[in-house]
């Protein structure tokens, strides 16, 4: 296999001799390690990694590494260290609450959520309200929408909400219909479609916006069972090896719970979280303007803005009808004049913009946007995002470098939607679908991510996706097309150094190497040397945030 590798020289100690005894007993040195850093897309390997305070103070690339006295040093046992891995969007409280609701991920009919449902039912009798998510019913023999007639011979009288794995469509009863005062003639809202049957009856599945018809009447959550499910959602990240998320869409109640947690010292990785362009506290949150935790572990400076829907459940805006859609070209969530309203407001209060664009004209409009308003607001340096940037026109995909524009991505959409995307988007605009290749041949920087808890949160997932462009079954045998690859050096910058850029933290987090924070994991296999095949199965045996353990397997 060709990579590309340098060697970073084992930094001078002699600064360390005149610490006090007190510093000298906080600097740790993890020795006899295979290890690998990009530093500016080139790999680096490296033997040994010292830290003071959760600093990193060197790396060694010698086998013998010189230990000073005082130093507490650990025995690596030549397993394999990265950096903290960092994914790029994901849903912090959502996949927190995943963990204790319904999850109907991989279920392969109607008939097998609707079991899943009861059998959750009984395990937890005195809840109000059934919840879950994770259907797809694009994984069914007959490929079609669940309709409230299943789930009402199960729960005639308990409210059930089950939303689907993109989280851009859900699926009710009539008690929860009725609750929300749902009928023949509720009007589906701007941005959301209400499925109906062929008398005009509600089916009970609801997209995009017309979700809000039926959860503005599901109990919120307190702050304290926010802050609990928090905590559980970080930790069990945590145990995957990933050291920050960028989470994607957090309303201000949530955002209260995150600077309490961080005031607390109670956040085990590191928060950069998007505010929701939705929320109704957002003209406030503008107004006092980017805000950064003295603790180093929460940002609140980018916004996430939903123009679109997605593929799977044909909300996605495409330019022309859906290819196995006559008619039909998705949804628009937001009128233009308000769009560009919102963005230009974030811009101007200097807020980076993050906007999910799936569809190939959702894209193009939000590019269109961001190169009038970049140029108004200057501000190119805040490295403004389209999250998913999912499918693209080709003459769309030199504009990111131009604009200064990132592609926040996630891998695992590709082999999870290979299934789908070709039905759903023909011959001719696939080619410009989860197109990783073009877009780094472009220049475009690259920001991968899961999208958690609609696809796993494992980030090993997303690597292997990345570099192979197969699932777990090694279907299709060359990758599903397999010219968009990446490399594997590649794959890990897009879940390091790309994501610490991408949140304006690469002086800090991103990579091992002097000065950086010493954010790493410890794993059970070498990727750089294991078959392609055995990525997705690497385990995590150690997570460190700040230079200290948050994880132990």
């Amino acid at each position: 296999m060709n990579r590309k590798t340098a060697k970073i020289p084992f930094a001078s100690t002699l600064i360390l001799a005149i610490l006090s005894n007190v510093a000298w007993a906080q600097t740790s040195l993890i020795n006899n390690i295979n290890g690998y850093t990009v530093n500016n897309g080139n790999l680096v390997t490296f033997s040994a990694i010292q830290f003071t305070k959760g600093k990193i103070d060197s790396i060694c690339t010698q086998k013998q590494c010189p230990i000073s006295k005082g130093v507490k040093v650990i025995d690596g046992k030549g397993k394999t260290v990265l950096p903290g891995l960092i994914d790029a969007h994901g849903h912090v409280l959502g996949y927190g609450l995943n963990l204790s609701r319904i999850n109907l991920r991989g279920i392969t009919s109607e008939q097998a959520a609707v079991e899943k449902a009861l059998a959750f039912r009984k395990e937890n009798p005195d809840l109000a309200w059934i919840q879950g998510r994770g259907w797809n019913q694009v994984l069914w023999d007959n490929k079609v929408f669940p309709t409230k007639t299943s789930l009402d011979k199960a729960f005639p009288n308990t409210p059930v909400w089950l939303r689907r794995i993109d989280g851009h469509a859900a699926w009710g009863n009539s008690t929860a219909l009725n609750i929300a005062g749902i009928t023949k003639d509720t009007v589906s809202p701007d941005g959301g479609e209400i499925l109906r049957d062929k008398n005009g009856e509600p089916t009970g599945v609801f997209i995009d916006n017309a979700q809000a018809l039926v959860t503005k009447h599901i109990p919120e959550l307190s702050a304290e069972e926010k802050k609990i499910t928090l905590k559980k959602s970080m930790l069990a990240l945590a145990k995957l090896g990933l050291t920050g998320v960028h989470d994607a869409g957090v309303s201000s109640d949530t955002l209260d719970v995150f600077k309490s947690l961080a005031d607390n010292n109670e956040l085990p990785i590191r928060i950069y979280a998007m505010i929701a362009a939705g929320d109704n506290q957002f003209d406030k949150l503008m107004q006092q303007g980017p805000y950064h935790h003295p603790a180093g572990k929460l940002d609140i400076a980018s916004i996430k803005i939903l123009s679109d829907g997605a593929l799977g459940s044909r909300g996605a805006a495409l330019i022309e009808d859906y290819s196995d859609k006559h008619g039909h070209k998705g949804l628009l969530l937001y009128r233009d004049s308000e769009l560009k309203k919102i963005i230009k407001q974030a811009m101007s209060s200097g807020f980076q913009v993050n906007t999910h664009a799936i569809g190939d004209k959702a894209n193009q409009l939000v590019l269109d946007h961001y190169e009038n308003l970049i140029s108004k607001t200057n501000s190119k340096a805040l490295r403004h995002r389209i999250e998913h940037a999912q499918v693209l026109q080709l003459s769309d995909i030199p504009r990111f470098n131009q604009l200064g524009v990132i592609a926040s991505m996630q891998a695992t959409h590709a082999t999870s939607d290979k299934n789908m995307a070709e039905d759903r988007l023909g011959a001719e605009r696939i080619k410009g679908a989860y197109a990783w290749r073009k877009l780094l041949d472009s220049n475009a920087v690259i920001a991968a991510g899961s999208d958690f808890p609609i696809e796993s949160a494992n980030p090993f997932f997303g690597l292997f996706s990345s570099i192979s462009r197969q699932d777990h079954q090694n279907q299709p045998p060359e990758g599903w097309y397999p010219q968009e690859r990446m490399s594997r050096t590649e794959a890990l910058a897009s879940f390091t150094t790309n994501n610490a850029f991408a949140s304006h933290k690469e002086t800090q987090i991103g990579q091992l190497t002097p000065g950086m924070k010493a954010d790493l994991i410890i794993i059970d296999r070498d990727i750089f040397e294991v078959p392609q095949a055995d990525i997705w199965q690497t385990k995590v045996l150690q997570t460190w945030v700040d230079g200290k353990k948050v994880f132990t397997r």
